[in-house]
């Protein structure tokens, strides 16, 4: 049976922002999405995927723009995958992330919620991340510039960052504004030290070449991490080359280590990352909640930390300021990862008990509490599933305060079930995800009412945004 064409849409007027990162048009009562349109842009668009409720498609002409508009400052735009938001001025991308944190609420939680408090914005809108992950390639996208070329001046290995839904594709990146420097300069340095010197550049289809992945951390004290991940199974004089090469050419990076990965995954956190010169760890600062020395924090090469450090403090400021600490609490923080949070709220609470499955993490949150001289907190390793249960309760005592803060999937449904058996007369929620968050806590509405909801934006030029509710217990 033949399938029916996909309709062109002619003079479409854009409504809204709407998930992940797409703009929002409506047809004949059918639903469209559009990405890199924003509302008030007349367009003509090509229906490129029908499904059952929805159309998906992409703008082919524009009929008139957006007053709102503003012109993207990346040359990247439109064909990166990040920083969807860029052509949409920064007041209005707080206003569709608030907006989207409440029609969450309203039609997939489908609970009563005060009025949702103002997001809190970014301070920096560029140069904000603390990490990035970059992939060589021998067959980067060709850009419609390179295709003007004949095919013999065409280079086609390049360093940046796989396209959207092409495992394949790499888009060789010339600037980027996500990272402060020197994060540009060791990349398009260590590029061209590997073109001039023929290292030959990973594929990603066959599996084979010698350059992988470069990744740069970095933090507001001055720490600079770099890890350069090599396509093979033992060291050589080659990776010698290009590490001695890093740190002549960039005395500031305060470690430079290196990763062997002959998988079909990018993944080093199962793998063993090698110390070449200098730390095997940078450190971060945050303030103190309540004034006292600056909290510091040791980030080894598969530690997670927030990627926007800055904003990060108004985060968890939020859920601090939410749980209304007296001081003699006993505080659950579920999924601790390195214990962040931990560690940000014990000097407020009698004790923190951190739950992680990822055992790595465990050791970190370990290691920060010591770093801290903070000797109230006790973290265990493991599935939360599993692991939190009636004896788990009956063992560490029942908790004054519940933190969590899930991955973006939210809480598996025996955690929300244990919450409800627990019945904490505090949970307070941290999430990446109002849509999973929206229905987690549609399940804890049978218990708790929802008191403060506060959306902080970690991500600008983004459609992510972070979200923190408190949850009380009914009397």
């Amino acid at each position: 049976m033949r399938k029916k064409p996909l309709p062109f849409l002619e003079h479409v007027t854009i409504l809204d922002a709407g998930s992940e990162g797409k703009a929002v048009a409506r047809v004949d009562d059918m639903v469209v999405f559009v990405p890199y349109v924003i509302p008030g842009d007349v367009v003509d668009i090509q229906v490129v995927s029908r499904k059952k409720n929805f159309l998906e498609g992409k703008a082919v002409k524009f009929h008139s723009y957006s007053p709102a508009r503003t012109e993207p400052f990346c040359r990247h735009f439109g064909i990166c995958g990040g920083c969807k938001w860029q052509n949409m001025p920064y007041s209005d991308q707080l206003k569709y992330k608030q907006k989207q944190v409440t029609d969450n609420f309203t039609r997939i939680g489908r609970f009563q919620f005060p009025e949702v408090k103002p997001i809190i914005a970014s301070e920096n809108t560029i140069f904000y991340r603390n990490k990035l992950e970059f992939t060589f390639s021998d067959r980067r996208w060709l850009t419609d510039e390179d295709m003007q070329k004949s095919p013999e001046a065409r280079q086609m290995n390049g360093l940046g960052f796989h396209l959207p839904q092409l495992f394949d594709r790499i888009l060789d990146i010339e600037q980027c504004y996500l990272q402060p420097e020197p994060s540009n300069r060791i990349r398009l340095a260590l590029k061209k030290f590997a073109l001039e010197n023929s290292l030959i550049f990973y594929n990603t289809r066959i599996h084979e070449g010698f350059l992988r992945n470069l990744i740069i951390r970095s933090t507001i004290t001055g720490g600079l991490m770099v890890i350069v991940v090599f396509a093979r199974p033992e060291f050589d004089e080659e990776m010698k080359l290009v590490l001695d090469f890093l740190h002549q050419e960039f005395p500031e990076i305060t470690s430079l280590m290196y990763v062997l990965n002959t998988k079909k995954n990018d993944v080093i956190t199962d793998l063993h990352v090698h110390l070449w010169k200098g730390d095997s760890y940078i450190i971060e600062e945050m303030p103190d909640p309540h004034g006292g020395p600056r909290l510091r924090f040791k980030i080894g090469p598969v530690s997670f930390y927030q990627t926007n450090p800055l904003q990060a403090y108004y985060l968890y400021k939020t859920a601090y300021d939410f749980a209304g600490f007296r001081g003699d609490e006993l505080v659950y923080d579920l999924y601790c990862g390195t214990g962040t949070i931990s560690n940000f709220v014990a000097k407020s609470v009698k004790k923190v008990i951190g739950i992680e499955y990822v055992e790595s993490a465990i050791e970190d949150a370990h290691v920060n509490s010591d770093y801290n001289g903070i000797n109230n907190t006790v973290f265990y390793a493991g599935d939360l599933a599993k692991l939190l249960n009636d004896e788990f309760v009956r063992e560490n005592g029942r908790p004054d305060v519940i933190i969590t803060d899930p991955p973006r999937s939210g809480m598996h449904p025996k955690v929300i079930d244990q919450l409800l058996a627990i019945g904490s007369p505090k949970i307070v929620y941290v999430s990446c995800n109002p849509a999973t968050q929206a229905r987690d806590i549609a399940m804890l509405t049978e218990k708790y009412t929802v008191e403060a909801v506060q959306p902080v934006d970690m991500f600008p030029h983004t459609h992510h945004v972070e979200n923190v509710a408190l949850l009380k217990l009914r009397d």
